[in-house]
């Protein structure tokens, strides 16, 4: 039996350690892997899957060039793998046998710099939850900007936050891993870690060791204590995953739970902020981004993500829109600066993560020059949160001096490539270049000047390992030779000699490139490290640049779209006149204007709003954009309406549309229930509900009755919270009569003899009935079936006050009437229903359901 060779000793031994992650493992200029993970690459990044003899057994085998890990690490990540590193750590020129490996790094889902990985728009979190016993912890980080977040709070709140920030990875302990599945689904790509890594004492020892801090007070999150398992969890995941160069994490924030609007998983779904039904639908970020910058796009995720509900905080924000919109100028000119910017908050952190190549240290200086520009037209505003914002940013005017004086601009990708350092910069450098790069005319000006001092025509300089560089003469000439040649070789035709200057010359020039390549490195991490103090200076640019660029983004909208001002109180009134959906009316066909509606609601007159009419006629976008217009003044926009009088909302609850799940043993009912309950137990007095179609995942009657009581319990329940209450339910128009908050409202309609033109306007009282009929008829229903439908309908609605299932009888019944009861008037109808057929329109399969239809009328 063969034995195992040192390289798989070596592999195996490494792969042992790294047992959950695909090891990439550096064997010359590839990366191979063996085994199973050859096996997952091969078929994730389609390469050739071979076998070799590795000692005692034969093993599968695939791997690619060293160079192109950028190509294919990105794909192994995105298909969820853990990803070990495994690099030579000594030069194999130097070492005899077997050389030295290790794991440089670990990418996994959400611990990646690599720029191919990442989404330069959307962050990219790893996540750590803890589940407690009363509360539960949560904590974000995005490695690559050097954001780290905490909070804390009951389940529904971390599934909040789940939703809306989208982790890349989430750390669960293993003990928890049944519970987490339970509580947050299967969705997620999660890791396991061992329990004790969530322990108190430990994760504040880590975090305070990481901080340099007694205590954690400093950050707000000293009493948070399921949040602080979190936060250690993760500084231990990064150092397991061989990420120690951290210094661009440099505070620890917490999300303030009551700082924020509360948005629930259902209202993020339903409103479609970031996500649509389909991956064709238009969400409403597609809609609002108008930012020019990677941290603009970022911060206005997190801005929907957590809407403001102090009115300083939001009014700051409008302030800032308004008068960028008055100073049309000044708009241009920041954003025509921050287009030109870079993405200087991932840049930076590659500075501290080392990760960072001269081009990208140009491209740095490049962006940060764009500040100054912007700094000015900030601080000559007039505006005090403008110039505030402006008077924060830092110019670095130092650091740019410094990176253009140490490096080119056209520096390469690679330092190790040369020419990266500026001339000038170094005196040392400057004449190691010149001498390499003048070696030749040096050589030829010494040969020329020999050859004039001893007359002898065929000198020859040149060079060998043995003697270095040397002046060869012909032997019909060596009597010739000046007495301060040394003589170093005979050769048969000819001798060797050396001279003084030959000897200094050689010792300038033997090692030279080595010596260039060698001081550009070092030159480099010099300014790397001169670069790394100002980390925090360029991370607080990063955020205002994000801040700043949002605004602008939000005045761009605002005159793209005509949105207006809204005004911001503390009272319990939402007064918009002409409110418009923001998707909706970006879709519609050029020339088709968007039917505005007004929509007012309060706690006094008017607390809910009862809206029926047909179905298709736009209750559901009425209820939605008025969500959205109170979410979008709440995140520092204007709103597309022609005024808005928004009383600051704290909770924001949907329950629209029947959502299935199915998939988890629920039905449809169900799943509606659930939301439903959800909103009830968690009302307040500055709640915004909106409700469509309640019920209709029942019976009829079962579901009459359970809107009407959640209906009634809303209108009741002291905290009266605003609700917009869709229906087709039309018994529902009674309430107004019983309870004096509850008002009717229909969306309009103009009916035809043969069909239903849609208004889409709101007005005031109830609908009669919802079209149904008409709506299947204009969806191409077929003839016969809308036929039917309209003689079940007229039975029903005459026997309103009978069970429906006994109408449903009754009705059918009374359409087999005998065919030879010639007194029957129902042979005239029958004679109608004959003539008004259009043969033309008339598919055989119709033709064929209408003849059965007659046959059996005659049985």
């Amino acid at each position: 039996m063969a034995k195992e060779t040192p390289l798989m000793k070596q592999y195996n031994q490494i792969k042992s350690k790294y047992p959950d992650a695909l090891l990439l493992f550096r064997v010359g200029d590839f990366y191979e892997t063996f085994g199973e993970d050859a096996v997952k690459a091969a078929h994730t990044l389609d390469i050739v899957l071979t076998n070799r003899n590795n000692g005692s057994e034969r093993s599968e085998l695939a791997g690619f060039p060293y160079h192109s890990i950028n190509t294919y690490l990105p794909k192994l990540v995105k298909a969820g793998y853990r990803v070990a590193i495994c690099d030579q750590l000594e030069d194999p020129k130097l070492v005899k046998g077997i050389v030295k490996r290790g794991v440089t790094e670990l990418v996994t889902p959400g611990v990646a710099l690599n720029d191919d990985i990442l989404q330069s728009k959307n962050n990219n979190f790893l996540a750590s939850v803890w589940l407690g016993k009363q509360l539960c912890g949560i904590a974000f980080l995005d490695i690559s900007t050097g954001e780290f977040l905490v909070a804390q709070g009951d389940k529904p709140y971390i599934d909040k936050l789940l939703q809306n920030f989208k982790p890349s990875e989430i750390l669960i302990a293993k003990q928890q891993k049944k519970a987490f599945a339970e509580s947050f689904g299967e969705d997620f790509h999660c890791f396991f870690l061992e329990d004790w890594v969530f322990k108190d004492d430990y994760a504040r020892q880590a975090l305070t060791k990481h901080f340099q801090t007694n205590s954690l007070k400093g950050f707000g999150v000293d009493e948070l204590t399921e949040a602080i398992l979190t936060a250690g969890a993760i500084l231990y995941y990064l150092s397991e995953t061989q990420h120690h160069q951290l210094q661009h994490i440099t505070t620890l924030q917490r999300i303030a739970e009551d700082a924020y609007v509360w948005l629930d998983r259902f209202t993020i779904r339903n409103l479609e902020l970031y996500a649509g039904s389909s991956a064709q639908s238009v969400t409403l970020i597609d809609v609002i981004d108008k930012t020019l910058s990677p941290m603009g796009s970022r911060t206005l995720k997190r801005w929907l993500a957590l809407p403001l509900k102090k009115i300083e905080k939001i009014e700051q924000r409008h302030e800032v829109v308004a008068y960028l919109l008055s100073h049309t100028d000044t708009l241009s000119l920041i954003k025509d600066n921050i287009s030109r910017m870079g993405d200087i908050e991932r840049l930076i952190s590659k500075v501290a993560t080392l990760k960072i190549n001269p081009r990208e240290v140009v491209q740095l200086c490049s962006s940060l020059e764009h500040i100054v520009p912007i700094k000015q037209q900030c601080l000559q505003s007039g505006k005090e949160s403008l110039s505030l914002l402006g008077d924060k940013l830092h110019n670095c005017q130092q650091l740019c001096t410094r990176i253009r004086q140490t490096l080119t601009d056209e520096a390469p990708v690679n330092i190790a490539k040369g020419n990266a350092i500026a001339a000038g910069f170094s005196a040392e450098l400057d004449e190691l270049r010149n001498l390499s790069h003048t070696g030749k005319s040096y050589l030829d000006d010494l040969l020329l000047r020999e050859t004039q001092r001893t007359g002898i025509p065929s000198l020859k300089i040149d060079n060998n390992n043995v003697f270095g560089y040397y002046i060869e003469v012909r032997n019909t000439h060596k009597d010739k030779v000046p007495a301060d040649w040394v003589r170093k070789q005979t050769l048969v035709n000819a001798e060797r000699y050396i001279t003084d200057e030959l000897k200094e010359y050689e010792a300038k020039i033997v090692g030279a490139e080595e010596r260039i390549s060698q001081l550009e490195q070092s030159l480099y991490a010099e300014l790397i490290s001169y670069i790394s103090e100002y980390i925090a200076q360029v991370q607080t640019n990063a955020t205002l640049i994000g801040q700043l660029d949002t605004l602008c983004g939000f005045a761009t909208l605002a005159l793209e779209n005509h949105y207006n001002r809204p005004e911001m109180s503390e009272s319990y009134v939402i007064d918009i006149k002409e409110g418009r959906h923001p998707v909706i009316e970006k879709q519609l066909t050029v020339g088709t204007p968007y039917i505005a509606n007004d929509v007012y609601l309060d706690r006094d007159t008017q607390q809910l709003m009862m809206i029926t009419g047909p179905n298709m006629s736009g209750k559901s976008a009425i209820l939605r954009q008025t969500a959205l217009i109170v979410l979008l003044a709440q995140i520092g926009s204007f709103v597309p309406a022609t005024s808005a009088h928004i009383g600051i909302v704290d909770k924001i609850f949907t329950r629209v549309g029947a959502s299935d799940n199915i998939s988890v043993g629920e039905s449809t009912f169900m799943v509606e229930m659930n939301e439903a309950a959800l909103i009830l137990n968690n009302l307040s007095d500055r709640s915004l509900i909106l409700l469509d179609e309640i019920g209709r995942g029942t019976s009829t009657y079962d579901g009459i009755s359970i809107a009407w009581a959640i209906a009634e319990y809303l209108h009741e329940h002291p905290s009266r919270a605003k609700t917009l209450f869709a229906t087709h339910y039309h018994e529902l128009n009674e309430m107004t009569e019983q309870f004096e908050r509850i008002k009717n409202y229909n969306v309009t309609v103009k009916e035809t003899q043969d069909s239903v033109l849609f208004l889409r306007k709101l007005a005031a009282g109830g609908s009669a009935h919802s079209f149904g009929i008409h709506v299947a008829k204009m969806a191409g229903m077929p003839q016969y079936v809308v036929q039917k439908a309209n003689k079940m309908l007229q039975k029903l609605e005459q026997m309103h006050n009978v069970n429906t299932t006994e109408a449903v009888k009754a009705a059918q019944k009374e359409m087999q009437l005998s065919f030879f009861d010639m007194s029957d008037p129902r042979l005239d109808e029958l004679k109608n229903d004959l003539l008004s057929l259009d043969i033309n329109s008339l598919t055989p399969v119709e033709a064929l359901m209408k003849l059965n239809e007659m046959k059996k009328l005659l049985n």
